[in-house]
């Protein structure tokens, strides 16, 4: 297991104002007081354009340019961390990222499930998918809490909705740095 990839989104909360109150309806997640995820549409990456010194410091690799290797690199990349969630993340883990990974600035805060091809999430911005996961199986921060529990769900998307592209998700380990530390 290498390290994690590190990435600046914006958050997504009640403080978002009408976006928040809107999704809470449409999706019916009264129980979130924040969506944390790697969902571009919910949660967008924070630094858009990159710079010609981000190339020595991001992962060059499927799509994923909006990660970088180095976070002391990323931290310095971005401008304010007013309504920013700085996120280490693991791509498909073999087992329990938890137990892979540990920083004492960081919170491990559980697993999303994200579209290969568009990088929405399964679990929060799908509309849900009944037989593979229930809302209330969700953290009040829209991740799947338990490892086992993730992969189950993510087997179960591509068994009951074969030909949703929604349903053809990489699983995602996410881990949320503590607001103190990022300063």
């Amino acid at each position: 297991m290498g390290m994690p990839y590190f990435i600046a989104v914006e958050k997504f909360s009640p403080h978002s104002g009408q976006a928040w109150q809107e999704y809470i309806a449409w999706s019916g997640l009264n129980h979130l007081r924040e969506v944390v995820s790697l969902d571009i549409l919910l949660c967008a990456p924070v630094v858009d354009e990159l710079t010609a010194e981000d190339w020595n410091y991001n992962v060059q690799e499927n799509y994923l340019t909006d990660y970088f290797h180095d976070l002391d690199y990323l931290l310095r990349r971005v401008d304010t961390f007013d309504h920013i969630n700085i996120l280490a993340v693991l791509l498909n883990p073999e087992s329990d990222a938890r137990y892979l990974w540990a920083d004492e600035r960081f919170e491990f805060l559980g697993y999303d499930l994200i579209e290969r091809t568009t990088g929405v999430s399964a679990l929060t911005n799908c509309g849900g998918f009944d037989q593979a996961f229930a809302n209330d199986d969700l953290s009040p921060v829209g991740l799947l809490t338990a490892y086992d529990d993730a992969c189950t769900v993510q087997n179960l998307l591509k068994m009951h909705y074969p030909d949703d592209p929604h349903a053809d998700c990489d699983l995602w380990a996410i881990w949320r740095m503590n607001r103190g530390s990022a300063t």
